[in-house]
Order: structure tokens, then C-alpha cells, then sequence
């Protein structure tokens, strides 16, 4: 069971060795205090130049952290408790190397698509466009970006009791069905060639929950996990809760999974439901994968919160309903995600080349494709240089900006602009 929970690698720049030295203090205290002390330090530092064309101001240059991975610190630990039972933990905090701060905002800034925030497009008449201005507005604020609560251990928080017959665990953790989306991407989630990328909003994937509690066992080849994550409304558990499961075979030459999550929002109704099965095969130094995810949500979490925002308001009370229903309309979900890619390892050298579709059979039809190639060097086992070239087609409502592992690349200009990102960064693992 020692590959039940797989940490990821992570970073922190030579220029925070005293932070790191610090932080390994701390870590000392905490094991000294444990009967059989095993507390690690970890993390990643991922910082570079991006340029990203087709966005309103024009082509953005930018310093930007996470352009493979996202910058990174944590503590694990585990205590062996005898008989094949044991303790872990993971805290795992995200931060941005390039200003320190918790969170980060898209590229393109608070603006949001041309199907979110122009009242025609909603089905809306034109003299309720002052409105909708201010109500976009006030929802790229509020959900716009990563990390934007500035939580501590946004990236993971949880606990757990490992046994001979699988694993327990409780806590912020990922879901399912994006550990099998991160399994089946050639690029496993990094820079701005994987497969998210085409569809970062509204979410087609819950990537981590909180209020989590997950089983998970790894047996002859086979592993898999089942998730179920609280609500935690008041009066009704099935308000804003979430099943997942996966299940994956693996051989030295042949890996096939699946994962699924579905999620209720905030009145208990169904909402966003993600299938994704994915294949892939090795031969030697190269490898094939290929992934197709099924979305589909027809009642979007959040939408009353727009309703009752308006109708606090004298002056917007007479069309809350009306807008709240072109909203709820406008981020209801039905697509397939297709992606397949193709890796290639040659001593410190690794190139990698992929391409994703988005199918939207929404009335929006925001078709988007990428495609691209992404370059790694080698440095050591720990520090690396990366470049990244991606370009994305938007069609018709596709309004897509390419952004990093660690940061949104947002919308671009209007409607069916296209734009192309080129990123080059230096990784270090610790």
C-alpha cells in the first residue's frame, strides 16, 4: 500500500532558503513530538515568462508562477502502527513565486466571455445591458481565478488511516475523476498543452473537494477509489454534495481507467456530473494516451445567489427572475472532451506533442481545439527548463486564452478569437 496516496513533487526558490529552513524547523518540532517521527518538507518552485496573444489589450507578456506545475509547499507524514495499519497526513499549500501571494487572477483580468456578459447573447433584451455589466462584474470577482479565498491549504488538507485492506481518508482532497484525467493527459495536468485548458469555465471537472471522505485500495495492477464529500447544508445533506469514484488497471506496457464525479448544487438538484475514461501504452521511451470525458450539467450550482442579489435591489427586483434564468440557461453543460497525446524521453530530453477538442452541444456551441508542443530539459533529477507552444482555436462562442498549471489564461478579446501562448520556465523541486 506504499503508493496508495502519491504526493506530487514540489518547490521553493534559492532565494527563500531562510523561509525553507524555517518551515524545516517547525517540521523538526512537530516529529519530535510524535512516537515514531516521519515528517517531510516538500514543494516545487515553477516560475517563467508567458506571452499569450488575442486578448483585449492585445498580446500580454508576463512573469507568471506554475508554467508546468503550480508553486508549491507542504508537510507529510506517516506513523507505522503495527500490523499493517498506519497513520498519514498531507498539508499542501499553494502560492505564486512571481508575488508571493496565495491566489492569482486570469491573464485577461475580471472579464468574462462574451456569452456571459453581453445580454443579447443571454437571451436578454439590450436595455438590460447596464445590469448585466454590473453583474458579470460581480461574478468574475467572485469566481474568477485560483485560489481566490486565499485559503491556506487550498491544494490539500487531509488525514488518514491506512489498513491491509485499502485506505481512508478524510479531508480537502483530488476527486476521481480528475486523479484519472491527470493519468490519461499526456502532459498529466501540465502547462498550458493539457487537456483542461479547452474548458477552464465554467469548470467541466471538480479537480479537489473539501469536506471529503475517500476510500482507496491498490492491489495486483488495479487501484481505484470512492469518494463521497459533505454538503454541509443545514437540513438537507443532499444540498452541494459529491460522489466520485475510479478504478484503473495498469501493466508494465498497458493502462486503462475511468473516473466519475457528480455533484448536487446548492437546492440538492443535479449538476455537474464528469465521466472520463482514458487508455494509454508505453514502448519504452515513448508513450500513447488518449482520454474522453462526457460533461454535463443542467442545473448550475450558484444560480440563486444571482436571483437573490437582485432582488434585494429596488431597482433590479423586477427582473431577477428573468436574469437568473438566462444565467442558469447559459452555464448548463453538454460537451465531450477528446484528447490525445504522445511523449517521447531521451536521456535529460523529453518532448511531448498533443491536441484537445472540446465539443459544446450547448446552444452556445463554444467549440474550442488546442494543440501544441511542450520541451523539458533536464538539468537534474530536481531543476529543469521548459518550453511550452500552444495555440487555441476558438469557434463561434469559444473564447479561450491559454493559461498555466498555476494560472488561468482567461477569454480572449470576443467570440471566436483565437490565441496562441508561448511560455519558457525554470522548475525546482524540493
Amino acid at each position: 500500500m506504499s503508493n496508495l496516496v502519491t504526493s506530487r513533487n514540489q518547490i521553493l526558490p534559492i532565494a527563500a532558503r531562510s523561509i525553507a529552513a524555517a518551515a524545516a524547523l517547525c517540521c523538526a518540532g512537530l516529529a519530535s513530538a510524535q512516537t515514531a517521527p516521519s515528517v517531510t518538507l516538500y514543494g516545487m518552485v515553477d516560475v517563467g515568462i508567458t506571452s499569450v496573444s488575442g486578448l483585449k489589450g492585445g498580446t500580454a507578456t508576463q512573469l507568471a508562477s506554475g508554467i508546468m506545475e503550480g508553486s508549491r509547499w507542504g508537510l507529510k507524514g506517516n506513523e507505522d502502527l503495527g500490523g499493517g495499519y498506519r497513520t498519514i497526513f498531507t498539508l499542501e499549500n499553494r502560492f505564486e513565486a512571481d508575488t508571493g501571494a496565495l491566489g492569482s487572477r486570469p491573464i485577461s483580468g475580471l472579464q468574462l466571455s462574451d456569452r456571459y456578459s453581453q445580454a443579447t447573447l443571454l437571451g436578454l433584451p439590450a436595455t438590460l445591458q447596464p445590469v448585466i455589466t454590473g453583474l458579470a462584474g460581480q461574478l468574475a470577482t467572485a469566481s474568477w481565478g485560483v485560489n481566490i479565498g486565499n485559503n491556506l491549504f487550498d491544494r490539500q488538507a487531509y488525514v488518514g488511516l491506512v489498513t491491509p485492506f485499502g485506505g481512508f481518508l478524510a479531508g480537502r482532497q483530488y476527486t476521481p475523476a480528475f486523479e484519472t484525467n491527470a493519468t490519461y493527459d499526456i502532459m498529466e495536468t501540465q502547462s498550458a498543452l493539457s487537456a483542461g485548458q479547452v474548458a477552464a469555465f465554467p469548470a467541466v471537472l471538480e479537480i479537489r473537494k473539501s469536506n471529503a471522505l475517500q476510500y482507496r485500495f491498490v492491489k495486483d495492477g488495479m487501484s481505484g477509489s470512492f469518494m463521497y464529500a459533505l454538503g454541509e447544508v443545514a437540513g438537507d445533506a443532499a444540498k452541494g454534495r459529491m460522489l466520485g469514484l475510479n478504478a484503473n488497471y495498469k501493466t508494465g506496457a498497458f493502462s486503462v481507467g475511468f473516473g466519475y464525479n457528480t455533484a448536487n448544487n446548492e437546492n440538492g438538484d443535479k449538476s455537474l456530473t464528469t465521466s472520463v475514461l482514458g487508455a494509454s501504452m508505453n514502448f519504452g521511451s515513448d508513450k500513447l494516451s488518449g482520454m474522453l470525458i462526457k460533461i454535463t450539467d443542467d442545473n448550475p450550482s450558484n444560480m440563486t445567489g444571482i436571483g437573490q442579489a437582485l432582488s434585494a435591489n429596488p431597482a433590479t427586483a423586477a427582473y431577477a427572475a428573468l436574469i437568473q434564468g438566462a444565467y442558469t440557461t447559459a452555464f448548463k453543460q453538454d460537451g465531450t472532451l477528446v484528447h490525445i497525446g504522445y511523449r517521447h524521453v531521451t536521456g535529460p530530453h523529453t518532448m511531448s506533442v498533443a491536441y484537445s477538442s472540446f465539443n459544446d452541444k450547448t446552444a452556445s456551441n463554444a467549440d474550442v481545439a488546442s494543440y501544441g508542443v511542450a520541451y523539458t530539459y533536464a538539468l537534474s533529477k530536481r531543476t529543469d527548463l521548459n518550453g511550452v507552444l500552444v495555440r487555441i482555436d476558438n469557434k463561434d462562442r469559444g473564447q479561450v486564452a491559454p493559461g498555466g498549471n498555476g494560472y488561468v489564461g482567461g477569454v480572449t478579446a470576443s467570440a471566436g478569437t483565437s490565441s496562441t501562448g508561448i511560455a519558457f520556465g525554470l522548475r525546482h523541486r524540493f
